[in-house]
């Protein structure tokens, strides 16, 4: 057969696996029609609702009952307890990842397309039971997330990052940008924000490294939590956080507000897109700016990502010790690197070795944490910022993590290990009264 001849012929058709087949949900029309009923027995804006409204919700459930008894005669018990339970996810929570966001097993949940849902559970990804309709129905959930704190999305607009009620965060993107539908990422957050003990727990950091750690942050040093996505960077913010004392002003700044802190003093801000005239937008670097006006003790910043990397060190450098931030590296190295890319980033005509003069002034310390390939999340170097040799920073390693291969159920091995280097901070510590016992650098 000539080539052209096979060109022409029409290829046969792949049968996909029967696991892998598009799965038609045959009581849609009856949902829908169900869900109309229950949208004219109350009258109320259903994107106000929250899943915390008890009362409204066993309501709803009634409404429910009610109808699915009178629509689905011929179903089984469990049939109506399932349409009765999506039709709650629908109308109260976020469709069919509703129970995803309830499952504390699950840290993230991804929404690539309509029909492919993939979630991370201890570090690995899976594809999960979880569908939408269409790509109208995941749109509906991306615009029922984002409209109580004031977001949009639209053509114009195609990207968000929002947050839900608990704090998790939030990011959706849509047609024209996402070829293949609108899509959806969350990074959850647990409900009860992690301690220290959690983390040593999970074997992020041992007993001498959060010790060493708690005593840095009470010390007011200025310290930078670097590392990958999905690294926990946020987390371990958090929880370096905690070891503020509750007598200090704190000011936290990021793009979607995570951060959980309990202390009682904390005045909380979060940046704003700019509207449909392309007006009004306030960036991370206006609220640093705005916060050296509020008299702040601590200033911890979400994220720097851009130019607001300059305003913080100035912020370090002038009274703010004691802050904290965050940044996207693969070592304490490559971190001070990107820092100086942010600073030119602000459009500032500077020397590269005036801006290492003022990182190397503002940063003490730099805690490196990595997803390692078994999915744990590891606080890989403890690094001290000793300052300015000639036009290079000196950095000294103080605890760093020694991997030593994996075992048999592929687990990463490998042991957190004190360089038993004396850091140049001791002294300014035990200047403040503030004594670093010496077997935590032992």
């Amino acid at each position: 057969m000539s080539l052209i001849k096979r060109l022409e012929e029409k290829p046969a058709e792949k049968k996909l696996p029967k696991n892998q087949e598009p799965q038609i949900d045959p009581y849609v029309e009856l949902k829908m029609k169900i869900q109309n009923r229950v949208i004219e027995d109350l009258d109320i804006d259903f994107n106000d609702i929250a899943d915390s409204n008890e009362e409204l919700k066993e309501e709803i459930n009634g409404i429910l009952y009610k109808h699915i008894e009178e629509e689905s005669l011929n179903m089984t018990t469990h049939q109506k307890r399932k349409i009765k339970e999506e039709l709650l996810d629908e109308i109260i929570g976020f469709g069919p990842i509703t129970g995803l966001l309830a499952d504390e097993q699950v840290t993230e949940i991804m929404v690539n397309s309509a029909d492919k849902v993939y979630v991370e559970r201890s570090g690995k990804l899976t594809l999960s039971d979880a569908k939408f309709k269409n790509d109208n129905h995941v749109l509906h959930v991306i615009k029922k997330i984002v409209a109580p704190i004031g977001r949009r999305i639209d053509e114009s607009s195609p990207m968000v990052d929002a947050r839900l009620p608990n704090g998790s965060r939030v990011n959706a993107i849509i047609p024209p940008l996402a070829i293949d539908g609108p899509s959806i990422t969350i990074r959850k957050f647990a409900e009860d924000p992690f301690k220290v003990d959690d983390l040593i727990n999970f074997t992020t950091l041992n007993t001498k490294m959060a010790e060493l750690l708690r005593i840095c942050i009470e010390g007011r040093l200025n310290v930078v939590v670097s590392g990958g996505t999905g690294s926990g960077k946020t987390t371990t913010l958090n929880v370096l956080s905690n070891f503020i004392p509750h007598d200090e002003r704190i000011v936290t700044i990021e793009d979607a507000a995570e951060l959980q802190l309990p202390q009682d003093h904390v005045v909380r801000l979060e940046s704003r897109p700019s509207n449909l005239e392309g007006k009004g937008e306030i960036a991370i670097r206006d609220l640093v700016k705005n916060s050296l006006r509020m008299r702040p003790d601590r200033i911890i910043v979400g994220e720097v990502r851009s130019g607001e990397a300059l305003d913080m060190l100035q912020a370090m450098n002038t009274g703010h010790d004691g802050s904290l931030t965050t940044g996207h590296a693969n070592s304490p190295r490559d971190m001070l690197s990107r820092i100086e890319t942010m600073v030119l980033m602000s459009g500032m005509n500077l020397p590269i070795r005036a801006i290492r003069d003022q990182a190397a002034s503002a940063i003490d310390l730099i805690v490196q944490q990595s997803r390692l390939m078994d999915g744990s999340r590891k606080i890989t170097h403890i690094t001290e910022v000793q300052g300015m040799e000639g036009d290079v920073i000196i950095l000294q390693d103080i605890y760093v993590f020694q991997q030593q291969g994996l075992d048999n159920k592929g687990k990463v091995k490998g042991e957190f290990v004190s360089t038993g280097i004396m850091p140049k901070f001791v002294k300014r510590l035990k200047e403040q009264g503030i004594n670093i016992p010496t077997d935590l650098l032992s």
